[in-house]
């Protein structure tokens, strides 16, 4: 009688794979493939892993099919005096240092040492600050159904893959992690911010059913590792032994890439620490649920939703939208700050091997629209978006901005501007033409994640145009990845 298979124990094999190989490599420190064929090793594949430590970024995404007015109270959109921004205290006009430059912002975005006349305070780290780059682009699209599109640049990949999952396939081989394909811990039940590779969606995980996943009993993956790795490395052991030599390419992996004991009983105790800390669904439940992935090398890529004022058509005096620019920048903070006791990434050691990033579908009304300008609302707008990057490999930097556009109505507003790819200034016909900058913002995430130009050519249909902003970027990849 065959023993009919649990949704738990789908789940896990949806995480660990078939047999739970992934299991195994946690385990023993040793990518997948390796384990389950050693003769594919080369000493090119065991470089690339060794150098992915200082050459390569795992990547946290905020997704939001909502259309999130975060586009309307970052650096870059205070300079038009006519641009609309809330004014409650808690978002009150501030000035931060970006870039060398110094610029109107919310005041979330400033230090917390920052305050406002009425005693708010800034959410923002100056440490995060200084590797955050904001790059002002354009979707082109004001449909919520289209944030599938969005993820895939609006059509810019080749054969309609998700940019996410894009680079996970880069990043994957020279992480050796569980797997390949992108995690999404935030989409709940909303389909539009579900995660495809290769053309297939794959399921959604809540921060609480990783956690109930891996914890909880004897039998739990968690307190097999152990085990798991004494039983896995043996047998590797033995048929390198018996079919190679002590300086092989396969013997050289086991020295370099095998966990100790120690190592396997740090980590499980630090996983069972860190999922200990999810007790919902919510953002902070996310964070962590990120950071365990990562810490476990499952997964290159999670995608998460922090939320920046919503689907906010009607907000009178534009309050969901203040309090959510407070709590939003506030999650970002508590997921980067360099503070190991306070910082979600920090206290894993992970601080410098993530960058955190921004996509959602579209932006806000910036100006030019009677409800923005009574603070009773914002629409969908398609012509202006904010892309955030933060990480070690990214400068403090506005790349970018925005220009006066004119409505069918004859009301003004302001699009995102085109760029001039050296310098990243928002420039006039620049070499990235405002439809482009979007593409541009993509392929500057990839530079920063570590991925080539020469390498991401493979990503991207031929039409599809934008450039690698180097301006955003302490350093422009060369080595593939």
């Amino acid at each position: 009688m065959i023993k009919p298979v649990t949704r738990r124990e789908s789940l896990l094999a949806g995480l660990f794979g078939s047999g739970y190989i992934g299991l195994r490599a946690l385990a023993t420190g040793l990518p997948p493939w390796f384990l389950l064929n050693p003769r594919r090793a080369t000493a090119q594949t065991l470089q690339c892993m060794l150098n992915a430590a200082n050459n390569n970024q795992y990547l946290i995404l905020s997704t939001s099919s909502n259309g999130d007015p975060l586009n309307c109270n970052a650096p870059g959109t205070y300079e038009a005096t006519d641009i609309i921004h809330p004014t409650q205290d808690e978002v009150s006009a501030t000035t931060v240092s970006v870039g060398g430059k110094t610029l109107g912002a919310a005041l979330p975005w400033a230090d917390p040492s920052v305050t406002s006349t009425g005693g708010s305070a800034g959410q923002f780290g100056s440490s995060i600050l200084g590797r955050t780059t904001f790059f002002h682009h354009l979707t082109g699209t004001v449909v919520h159904g289209d944030q599938p599109k969005v993820m895939k640049v609006m059509g810019a990949t080749a054969g309609g893959e998700m940019m996410v999952s894009a680079f996970a396939k880069h990043l994957a081989t020279c992480f050796g992690t569980v797997r390949t394909e992108p995690i999404a811990v935030g989409a709940g039940f909303n389909g539009g911010e579900l995660v495809s590779f290769g053309g297939r969606t794959l399921p959604a995980i809540s921060p609480l059913q990783l956690k109930q996943l891996l914890t909880g009993s004897t039998s739990d993956p968690l307190v097999k590792l152990r085990a798991t790795r004494d039983t896995s490395l043996d047998a590797i052991n033995t048929l390198i032994k018996n079919e190679y030599s002590a300086g092989s390419v396969q013997a050289q992996f086991l020295d370099a890439l095998a966990s100790s004991q120690t190592q396997v009983r740090a980590l499980a105790n630090q996983l069972a620490t860190t999922l200990s800390k999810i007790t919902a669904n919510d953002v902070t439940g996310q964070s962590w649920a990120a950071a365990a992935l990562i810490a476990a090398k499952v997964t290159p890529v999670v995608t998460m939703h922090i939320s920046f004022g919503g689907d906010n058509h009607s907000d009178s005096n534009l309050q969901g939208e203040a309090d959510q620019t407070v709590s939003g920048v506030a999650a970002i903070n508590k997921l980067l700050m360099t503070d190991t006791t306070n910082g979600i990434l920090a206290s894993l050691g992970l601080l410098d091997q993530v960058t955190f990033s921004t996509m959602n579908v579209f932006g806000r009304n910036l100006a030019g629209i009677s409800k923005v300008t009574a603070r009773t609302g914002r629409d969908h707008w398609g012509n202006h978006n904010i892309m955030l990057m933060i990480g070690k490999n990214f400068k403090s930097s506005v790349i970018g901005g925005v220009t006066p556009v004119s409505g069918t109505t004859g009301a003004s507003g302001y699009a995102a501007s085109d760029i001039d790819s050296a310098s990243g200034s928002a420039t006039k016909g620049g070499d990235i033409p405002a439809a482009q900058t979007f593409v541009a913002a993509a392929r500057t995430l990839g530079s920063g994640l570590g991925i080539p130009d020469s390498v991401q050519t493979t990503d991207w249909i031929a039409s599809a145009g934008g450039k690698t902003v180097a301006a955003a970027l302490t350093a422009i990849p060369t080595q593939a990845s």
